[in-house]
């Protein structure tokens, strides 16, 4: 799975993107931001606020944190965008 990270959720990671292999149990967007907050201090700190973070599967928007990985590709996660 390929993983993007944007803006300040960048920073705090430390690196722009990674290729990684999801664990059996992570089959949605929920149950992959809990894993990922799992990863190390970095991760926990970056996602520690779900109101914060705003995920995009293959390029489009998730509003349902209870949808589905099964055919995603691409998991991209950045801040709340503003400005017109």
């Amino acid at each position: 799975m390929k993983i993007l990270y944007f803006a300040w959720i960048r920073e705090r990671i430390g690196y722009s993107q990674e290729e990684i292999a999801l664990p059996p149990e992570v089959t949605t967007v929920d149950t992959f931001l809990t894993w990922m907050k799992s990863r190390g201090e970095e991760f926990a700190y970056a996602l520690e606020s779900d109101a914060l973070v705003r995920v995009a599967l293959d390029q489009e928007h998730c509003n349902d944190m209870s949808q589905s990985l099964e055919k995603v590709t691409e998991i991209a996660l950045f801040p709340p965008m503003t400005g017109g």
